[in-house]
């Protein structure tokens, strides 16, 4: 699914208009039933309804809700907030509509002492503003949105959280802005709604489909996208009937230290059950016995150290290579690593302790191989490309290192980021808070490095495996719970994961 900016969402809304063709107030009207028929699914008739509605389009949604909910029997109130004398035409002939409707009371909101008395068990369904707003809210409509947010009622926001803008919030305060339970957006998930930074004003946020243009959809273009399950579907390899091992490539993973096996048991075990034809742990020799009796599956390719990662003597000897978890940072780490980079050209796996190493030694980054594909968390990457004041910053630092690197960066989290060397960014969309437990990140290098392995291009080893990582884990979560998680059970159910996709 296509993410696209606000000013690119009027624009196929118009081009919807001009070419199904539709007039706006219908549009309007398809955009107000698939909210309304939301809401009779998961709201019971016995709440009490309150509709905040301002000038806008936005509150044009909100009108035609309350009038549609009111024929379903809900108890319904309207509150126009009078931001504006003047409301645009679709918002006015709705309001002239309503006016003849005697089942549904209109209140005007002019100042705070025309504010309603709201219990708790009530709901209130914020249609304030839209997507299209750009400088933060004052006067009388923060004082509303204010009022709303101390009300502890349910929230449902239309479209977007009034007073959020849809793409950075950098100079927006948090006073000016709803804080939603659950915001039903028109079509399109908006951008500010992947920053953990807005997560307590956006809430659930659920996407309703209101049959805008797919033309004008197809052809408008944009780096965002969020990834869902039929792009992953149509670009999963099929296995033949007469394949081996061999085809599915033979993998090293460079994993482990003392005191830190248990990062290359996980990133290596994920990697066979991914499906690699061949595995290989390359670990310090103190490893060797864990590596031997915890994952008899995999090879073992033995360090000259004892303790630590030092050298990999033959790079080239494999299809892909994944470095990091748990090797740490000592001095002939550090030089082994750099030898790597030096003798091994092809695109690589660097997490964890690789990526800490990268941070130390900012030089090692140009020697990095094209297209190889780095999975930080947060403060990884914040150590890697500088610190950042907020999330959509984080997110245009981002891409300029995947860009100006031409590799890969994965930003674990939720809706995990992969940021490709092209300027293109995908958002994950599967995965739970599960999945912040020790271990999980070492699942997914080996997940990668598997897909890496088979013959996948970075982009789509990244992308597929971030997806199949969070997959297995939301399958994991149903039978556990999130709290119970752990890494392994993510591991035990990428098999599900896989049939899951291909039912």
């Amino acid at each position: 699914m296509k993410i696209f900016g606000s000013s690119q969402i009027r624009e196929i809304d118009s081009f919807t208009i001009q070419n199904e063709p539709i007039e706006s107030i219908d549009l309007m009207l398809r955009a107000a039933s698939t909210i309304t028929e939301w809401i009779k699914q998961n709201i019971d008739p016995s709440n009490i309804i309150y509709v905040f509605a301002g000038p806008g389009n936005n509150g044009g949604d909100a009108l035609v809700v309350a009038k549609q909910l009111s024929q379903l029997n809900y108890i319904t109130t309207i509150y126009i907030v009078r931001i504006s004398e003047k409301l645009s035409p679709d918002c006015e002939t709705n309001l002239n509509k309503l006016k003849h409707n005697s089942s549904i009371k209109i209140n005007e909101i002019n100042s705070k002492n025309d504010f309603p008395q709201i219990q708790k068990s009530s709901i209130v369904i914020d249609g304030i503003f839209g997507s299209g707003l750009t400088r933060k809210t004052d006067g009388l409509a923060r004082e509303t949105i204010n009022f709303i947010n101390k009300s502890e009622s349910t929230v449902i926001s239309i479209d977007i959280p009034s007073g959020l803008f849809g793409e950075d919030n950098s100079t927006n305060e948090p006073e000016c802005i709803i804080k939603a339970d659950y915001t039903l957006t028109l079509q399109f998930p908006k951008l500010s709604f992947f920053f953990p930074e807005n997560e307590h004003y956006i809430g659930k946020w659920i996407v309703l489909p209101i049959g805008l243009h797919p033309e004008a959809i197809c052809s408008y273009k944009t780096p965002f996208y969020y990834v869902q399950e039929d792009l992953i579907k149509e670009n999963l390899k099929t296995r033949k009937k007469f394949s081996h091992k061999g085809i599915y490539g033979h993998v090293v993973l460079i994993a482990g230290s003392y005191g830190k096996m248990g990062a290359a048991v996980l990133a290596a075990k994920a990697g066979l059950r991914t499906g690699s034809g061949l595995v290989t742990a390359h670990i310090p020799k103190l490893g060797y016995e864990i590596i031997q009796t915890a994952l008899p599956e995999a090879m073992v390719s033995i360090d000259e150290s004892e303790l630590i990662f030092s050298e990999l003597t033959n790079p080239n000897d494999f299809n892909a290579i994944g470095i990091g978890p748990g090797i740490g940072t000592k001095p002939n780490t550090v030089k082994g690593f750099a030898g790597l980079l030096n003798d091994y050209r092809k695109p690589l796996v660097i997490d964890a302790d690789a990526l800490n190493i990268l941070s130390e030694h900012q030089e090692l980054i140009k020697t990095i191989p094209e297209n190889s594909i780095l999975t930080p968390h947060p403060k990884e990457f914040e150590r890697l490309a500088g610190k950042c004041k907020n999330d959509y910053e984080r997110l245009q630092v981002q891409i300029g290192f995947a860009v100006k690197n031409k590799i890969v960066v994965v930003l674990k989290g939720a809706n995990t980021s992969i940021a490709c060397p092209n300027g293109d960014c995908y958002f994950n969309s599967t995965g739970n808070p599960g999945m912040a437990t020790a271990g999980s990140g070492d699942v997914l290098t080996g997940i990668i490095l598997s897909l890496l392995g088979q013959g996948y291009e970075p982009r789509l080893a990244a992308i597929i495996g971030v997806y199949l990582h969070g997959l297995a884990a939301d399958i994991a979560a149903e039978k556990t719970g999130e709290e119970a998680l752990i890494a392994s059970d993510i591991i035990e159910n990428l098999g599900n994961a896989y049939l899951k996709i291909k039912s």
